[in-house]
């Protein structure tokens, strides 16, 4: 060890491998990101797949990794070499608790959650081969991979398993086939509107789709057009009538914060295209029919005008298999959530709980909140604070309580001095209650162990890596 972190320690600053480097699939010794604590050894590299990782362990090791799995997706076409180092210095607190960690940035960009999760376990493999068995071993997901990591512990975290516990945060844990239903609701309505996505003289397609295939649109178009339709940008001076009731009827339909209506907009147009063109051979996994719209100026004329479609079932079954999660848990996972996310709604934890009680597994859940406003990012003192109460659950098999957890924060907040802001006796409403449900879209597990199984001899099924 004490050579791996010498090197670690004489290497340049860290920095994504040259393409020319890609099949390289040995970790190099590298500069650790800025923030880590001193002493740190840090590595990158890329696997048999072509993912790129980064792996760090803190000079004064506790024994214990953490595997990382990033959020998203992103929508390069290859593997992101600097976004598993841009997420080693955003988590760096659990470095800073002693843990080593490891983070892959999966084989590709685009969606495909059982992909992520193969390349999260491999990123963990490379770590075995290279350092050693760590005495304990926790999968960290945020965000897409908080579904990611859910998918690791489902797939790869049985009883005698190599994972010993689960934190996932601020996670998109309703699934692919049901998680996305908001923004399918703002794809339509905001077309029904605005109607210039397409416009009237732009070739049009069926909504579903996002966005037809080879179109030009950028991000910087698309928020020219939502500029143009809602002023979103302006002082709500500065905007038409016009502009101020279209995005009045849009945010009071959907329910979506006015701060991320941008970002939702686009997961809508340019994440939807990934996922039906690239993924499912233009096939679609989105329904409408049977959602009754409410909360705009004239309801009536909304629903009667708002483009509606079906699903194609095989899509759906291709989306589900790749994304929903059956509750079949078996380690201990602790959850933590922001009451305020504007991008994952906390409901989505009120799937996940209703998830393992549809499979009886709830007995292995905690979930805790927190009354933060953001998504992408909680406080450090309640990283390391869940990360401990994971950590004395596993080792000792007594299950804390929001209350325990929310307790042992302060001691924390004295070293980190982010704040704590556990809210204990919050307990999120039905997933159905923030977003429309689609017929038959309100008992949980979205997918079955049954069905899983059943699906998992279907050639072709899911979405290939």
């Amino acid at each position: 060890m004490a050579g791996l972190l010498l090197a670690g320690t004489l290497a340049g600053a860290l920095a994504p491998a040259p393409a020319a480097q890609a099949q390289d699939t040995g970790p190099r010794p590298v500069g650790c990101p800025a923030g880590l604590p001193a002493g740190a050894a840090c590595w990158t590299g890329t696997d048999a797949n072509g993912a790129h990782y980064a792996i760090a362990i803190p000079e004064r090791w506790n024994g214990g990794l953490v595997v990382h799995a990033h959020g998203g997706p992103d929508l390069d076409d290859a593997s992101d070499p600097a976004r598993s180092v841009e997420d080693l210095g955003r988590w760096r607190v659990m470095v800073d608790q002693g843990y080593a960690w490891a983070g892959s940035s999966y084989r590709r960009g685009g969606y495909g959650t059982r992909m992520a999760a193969a390349d999260t376990e491999n990123v963990r493999r490379v770590f075995v081969e290279e350092f050693g068995r760590p005495r304990r071993t926790y999968v960290h997901g945020q965000s897409w991979g908080g579904d990611v990591a859910a998918k690791v512990v489902e797939t790869y975290a049985g009883k005698g398993g190599p994972y010993d516990g689960a934190l996932l945060t601020n996670g998109v844990l309703g699934g692919g086939s049901r998680g996305y239903d908001y923004r399918v609701d703002l794809r339509v309505v905001y077309q029904y509107y605005c109607a210039n996505l397409p416009r009237p003289e732009e070739p049009q397609y069926p909504l579903w789709q996002g966005l037809r295939r080879g179109s030009t649109l950028t991000s910087a178009g698309l928020r020219a057009r939502l500029q143009e339709c809602t002023g979103y940008a302006s002082p709500p001076g500065e905007r038409t009538a016009l502009q101020q009731r279209n995005l009045d009827d849009i945010l009071n339909v959907t329910g979506i914060p006015e701060r991320t209506l941008e970002s939702h907009l686009r997961f809508s147009v340019f994440t939807f295209r990934d996922i039906v063109h690239e993924r499912l051979g233009g096939r679609n996994p989105f329904s409408n029919r049977g959602v009754r719209y409410s909360g705009s100026h004239d309801d009536k004329a909304l629903n009667a005008g708002v483009e509606r479609f079906s699903a194609d079932p095989a899509a759906v079954r291709d989306l589900s298999y790749d994304s929903d999660l059956t509750g079949r848990v078996a380690i201990p996972v602790l959850t933590l959530h922001a009451t305020d996310d504007p991008t994952a709604f906390v409901e989505h934890e009120a799937a996940y709980r209703d998830t393992l009680r549809g499979a009886g597994r709830d007995r292995w859940l905690v979930q805790t909140f927190t009354g933060e406003h953001e998504h992408s990012a909680l406080s450090d003192a309640e990283y390391a604070t869940s990360l401990a109460a994971l950590d004395r659950w596993a080792r000792t098999g007594q299950r804390p309580t929001p209350r325990s957890v929310a307790a042992s924060c302060p001691a924390f907040d004295e070293v980190y001095g982010t704040g704590c802001f556990y809210d204990p006796g919050f307990r999120p409403a039905p997933y159905a209650s923030r977003v429309r449900p689609r017929p038959g879209g309100t008992s949980w597990p979205a997918m079955s162990a049954a069905q899983e199984q059943a699906w998992s001899r279907v050639p072709g099924v899911g979405i290939a890596p």
